[in-house]
């Protein structure tokens, strides 16, 4: 009982957060909800006894992605005004009745299901993290070991890529700086 209330609520609140995310036209408000919205899908996993993927979805995805995201919007100005306008609020109304409906007919609809099984059955006396590492390990070793040569792969592509740009970055900068000091020298 618990669960399905807690489901829905995070549901809606997640929902309503992906929606400002790509609505808002202020980063910062747009950054703040998608990391809250990731929280919440975390909390999804929890409910749904999944401990091991809410504690990688929080360190994955809220701690490293939403710190990536937020160094990158450090190199944009976002200072600017932007003045927000709604020039077809018929539509707003619609699509706001429309998700209302939407809602009222989750919260109305049974939950109450016994053909939803799960694939891999829970180990009696293991854990969850113990559980993804035997079917990881097990049925899905290769496709494991090709994402992992794979990321190997993005990883020195992108070491090289960085270095040959910080190469030429630094030969520019050294050759503008020459020429401020000729410049500087002549007078």
């Amino acid at each position: 009982m618990y669960e399905t209330i807690a489901f829905y609520l995070f549901s809606a609140l997640t929902i309503g957060l992906f929606l400002i995310t790509v609505m808002s036209k202020n980063v910062l408000y747009a950054m703040t909800s998608l990391a809250a919205g990731m929280v919440l899908i975390s909390g999804f996993f929890f409910i749904l006894g999944a401990d091991f993927l809410g504690v990688v979805q929080l360190i994955v995805y809220v701690g490293a992605i939403m710190a990536l995201y937020s160094f990158a919007m450090m190199f944009f100005d976002a200072t600017r005004d932007i003045k927000e306008k709604n020039t077809n609020s018929g539509l707003v109304f619609l699509l706001g009745g429309l998700s209302a409906l939407v809602l009222v007919m989750i919260f109305a609809a049974p939950i109450h299901s016994d053909a939803v099984q799960a694939l891999y059955p829970m180990h009696e006396g293991v854990g969850n993290a113990q559980d993804v590492g035997i079917v990881l390990f097990t049925k899905y070793l290769v496709p494991f070991e090709v994402a992992a040569v794979m990321l190997l792969v993005a990883m020195i592509a992108g070491i090289i890529l960085a270095g040959k740009k910080m190469d030429q970055s630094l030969t520019e900068d050294a050759s503008a700086d020459d020429e401020i000091l000729i410049q500087k020298d002549a007078k």
